[in-house]
């Protein structure tokens, strides 16, 4: 007779169903007629073995199974004792008996019964050892201890349900009741050869609840997964962390995994077990650092956090870092979700890849969600945010943060949740549709992204398993100095795959046509905002972040590698070379190029509003503040903003910054951003602006929309700059010469660039096939007539196609009806030139006719 080894027993994480290798026989089918009860003996006490020996025997010859033993053992005692009085009771229906199925047919190996020592039952608590780590939260591997596991002398049953009053395992016809050991354990030897299929009877005062054991099942993350989480390149994060409503082993429920290599332990706790989350402790999956537990009968829609051991002891609840959806602030909780969302936006996808960024139409309409229209969620915006921006005619909107932020006085640009949409405006399949309706109509959308910083918030990343974990470990790299906030450590493989695959996860899943970068500066300079001594040398003696170089790079190839059509823009505010030069392309500073598709001018808005705001008598003296974004214009690829930042904070608003009555104001506004949607570079304007708000932004209420009110007796005054912009944008896009080719130098030629004495700026901008755009800027308050402009003979007469101060924009109504024809007198260096009546504050384009 062979003997059966104790490690013949199934693998304890293995399910039954993967086991199964013997039918059940004739004999084994009539077997499971007959029940009986009997009591429970003790561990190691003469009648155990008896009564395992005489299990092993009857199993062996299929004869009817007459008892089904469950060994009691409380706490931490595991000596022999005499038998319980408590009575384990094995019921049977008319259904086949799972457990007994599994047994090997008889005259087979496995079934000749072994040596008496063999089969000596032990005790199936919990040690002592084992039960401590558990109740303090500080077990590695609670499934190794819990669950269904073979023991000699049969399968040990370890539950461990605080607050239960008893637990039953049902399996098939059998159940039996476990032994309550006190401490929310419980526990029961039954003399079975494999881990049956089976499931739990709890029982709590007043109700009764069946479930799956979660203990039973293997880890949910498979080794390649574990793998590039470990080496820092899982592209798809999003999609092996955080909360997933799955089905496991062909049990519904739902997987909690969570990264955090310095705890002691990890608990998932919420809705579903009272917050409370003793007896939901997560399994640690070796060195990568994560933790996994899934738990069945859940799903979406429970709140959820991460109860963390920290290394001192302490305990913290985290909010999960990866979670897809949280409670609407000032909650913090996690949320359980999936995505349900039929998409219907093929066509846009399909046609934004047809062409870079750089060389289309481009023009930006800014917009804080929550504040466009206050109180409106993501679907009614849906409704409303498409057709206004399709009537305006913007190409883009970009919408300022829209992850999850703990204070909305922040703007967005404080984040605490990565992966989630604000649920201030509904759920992620909300914003889904929200996304989708503006491509349907036509309308990329752009997003701010913040991946410089984060807050502190004790519920949210900041140490967030008791260490510095996705911050700097050296305090004076991890302070942002200007926001009391944090920044990411940008050299850890898992921080930055965090972010690597948060960019991803925003284009990817909503559909995300770019990310416009927030504070890239501050992220590339060790010494932003940072006096001497509070900042240190990078290893080449320099000021250079280079692991957040490393990291924009890594951040940018990917995106453009998965994510066809898809731009990234910095918002950068100084000279850094290459900001929008290939990664793989070095420049004369000997880096690599950052890898955007485009760069805010930050230079450009600085100097053209401080020339704006100055008197047009004085401006002469400050001519060049318009003329020197020449200079360097062709460095980057550029988009000119007007942003939320320049209308807030006692900047005033754009009209506002205008020097001279209401009249003058809006005049210098009408002729500035026509100058604007001319010059060189993609266009962005921040909502309120379009119809000359005069206050500032505030969040708290929004544009002044009652400024348009057909009742407002100043309404014409703002409509009319609305119809501007309405109209630049509309003879933008017809006309390629003003987008085609932004970035080369062969697409701009000035024409005079000098008449600072007459505040006068004119250029041409030539399309693909040299076809030109004649720009002429007057920022003077007086009329200028037979005002003459060089211009190239190959064109027989030129056509006003925009002149900024019409009549229907609030204008003086000094216009070229005609078409204007060149004389053969040469100007300005060209050979012709055209005499043109300039209106007062007025921008005018003029193309061939």
């Amino acid at each position: 007779m062979t003997p059966r080894p104790e490690s013949s027993g199934s693998h304890p994480e293995q399910p039954a169903e993967q086991r199964r290798t013997e039918p059940p026989t004739a004999a084994r089918k009539k077997a499971v007629a007959k029940k009986a009860a009997v009591k429970k003996p003790a561990a190691a006490s003469p009648a155990a073995k008896a009564v395992a020996k005489k299990a092993t025997a009857t199993k062996a010859t299929a004869a009817p199974v007459k008892k089904a033993t469950a060994g009691k053992a409380a706490g931490k005692k595991t000596a022999a004792r005499k038998p319980a009085t408590k009575k384990t009771t094995a019921k049977k229906t008319g259904a086949t008996d799972a457990v007994l199925q599994q047994a090997p047919p008889p005259g087979s190996a496995a079934a000749q019964p072994g040596p008496p020592e063999m089969e000596i039952a032990v005790s199936p608590a919990v040690d002592a050892a084992d039960r401590e780590r558990l109740l303090s939260g500080t077990h590695h591997a609670p499934h190794s201890v819990l669950g269904a596991h073979p023991v000699p002398g049969g399968v040990a049953f370890r539950v461990f349900k605080p607050y239960a009053l008893a637990v039953t395992v049902v399996s098939g016809g059998l159940t039996v009741e476990l032994h309550d050991d006190g401490d929310g354990f419980f526990s029961g030897l039954l003399p079975l050869r494999e881990v049956p299929t089976y499931r739990l009877l709890v029982t709590y005062e007043g109700t009764v609840l069946e479930t799956e054991d979660a203990y039973r099942f293997l880890p949910t993350l498979g080794e390649l997964d574990l793998h590039l989480i470990g080496e820092g390149r899982h592209e798809e994060l999003w999609t092996v962390l955080g909360a997933h409503p799955m089905t496991h082993q062909g049990v519904t429920g739902t997987r909690f995994s969570v990264w955090a290599p310095n705890a002691r332990g990890v608990r998932v706790a919420g809705t579903f077990n009272f917050w409370d989350g003793t007896g939901h402790p997560m399994r640690s999956l070796g060195a990568t650092g994560v933790w996994e537990l899934f738990v069945p009968g859940i799903g979406e829609g429970e709140l959820y956090k991460f109860e963390i051991t920290r290394p001192d002891g302490s305990r913290t609840m985290r909010a999960d870092p990866m979670a897809r959806r949280t409670e609407v602030p000032p909650a913090t909780s996690s949320v359980v979700t999936s995505s349900h969302y039929e998409w219907g936006d093929a066509e846009w996808l399909e046609r934004r890849a047809g062409v870079p960024a750089h060389r289309a139409p481009f023009s930006v309409y800014e917009v804080h969600l929550p504040s466009w229209r206050p109180g409106l969620s993501y679907r009614q915006l849906a409704e409303q945010l498409p057709a206004y921006v399709k009537d305006l005619g913007f190409t883009h909107v970009e919408l300022m943060p829209v992850a999850e932020h703990p204070f909305g006085g922040s703007w967005g640009y404080q984040v605490t949740g990565f992966y989630a949409p604000t649920a201030r405006l509904g759920t992620p399949d909300d914003f889904r549709y929200l996304v989708d309706r503006l491509h349907q109509a036509g309308i990329g959308v752009l997003m701010d992204w913040v991946p410089a910083h984060f807050p502190r918030d004790d519920w949210a990343l900041a140490e967030f398993d008791g260490r510095p974990l996705y911050e700097h470990e050296d305090p004076l790299r991890a302070a942002h100095p200007d926001w009391g906030t944090l920044e990411f450590d940008f050299g850890r493989r898992e921080v930055r795959n965090f972010l690597v695959a948060n960019a991803v996860y925003w284009c990817e899943e909503f559909h995300i046509d770019g990310l416009r970068v927030d504070a890239v500066a501050s992220m590339l300079y060790l010494d932003y905002s940072r006096e001497p001594g509070q900042w240190t040398p990078n290893e080449h003696g320099g000021r250079e972040n280079l692991d957040a170089v490393a990291f924009l790079q890594e951040m940018n190839a990917t995106v453009y590698r998965r994510v066809p059509g898809v731009v990234t823009i910095a918002e950068e505010s100084t000279a850094w070379d290459g900001v929008t030069r290939a990664t793989h392309h070095k420049g004369p500073s000997g880096f690599g190029g950052l890898g955007f598709g485009l760069k805010w001018n930050m230079g450009w808005m600085h100097d053209s509003l401080q020339y704006m705001g100055h008197d047009p008598i004085h401006r002469r003296y400050h001519h060049h503040e318009m003329t020197f974004s020449m200079v360097y214009a062709y460095s980057e690829n550029y988009v000119l903003p007007i942003s939320h930042d320049e209308v807030v904070h006692g900047k005033r608003s754009l009209v506002s910054k205008m020097p001279g009555d209401w009249w003058q104001q809006r005049a210098n506004l009408r002729a500035y951003l026509g100058f604007m949607w001319a010059h060189p570079g993609k266009q962005l304007l921040f909502m309120g602006q379009e119809f000359a708000q005069g206050a500032e932004w505030s969040e708290a209420h929004g544009p002044d929309w009652w400024l348009l009110d057909p009742h407002y007796g100043a309404e014409a005054d703002h409509r009319g700059v609305r119809d501007l912009v309405r109209d630049l944008n509309t003879v933008y896009g017809h006309t390629p010469a003003l987008w085609q080719r932004d970035t080369e130098p062969d697409g701009f030629r000035w024409v005079t660039g000098d008449a600072a004495e007459d505040n006068v700026l004119a250029f041409l901008r030539y399309d693909g096939d040299g076809s030109p755009l004649l720009a002429v800027s007057h920022f003077a308050p007086v009329v200028r007539h037979e005002y003459r402009i060089g211009v190239p003979d190959d064109v027989p007469a030129w056509h006003e196609v925009l002149n900024t101060d019409a009549g229907r924009y609030g204008g003086s109504d000094v216009t070229h009806p005609d078409p204007v024809k060149p004389e053969p007198q040469g100007w300005h260096g060209y050979p012709a030139s055209v005499r043109l009546t300039l209106p007062p504050l007025a921008t005018v384009w003029l193309r061939p006719a």
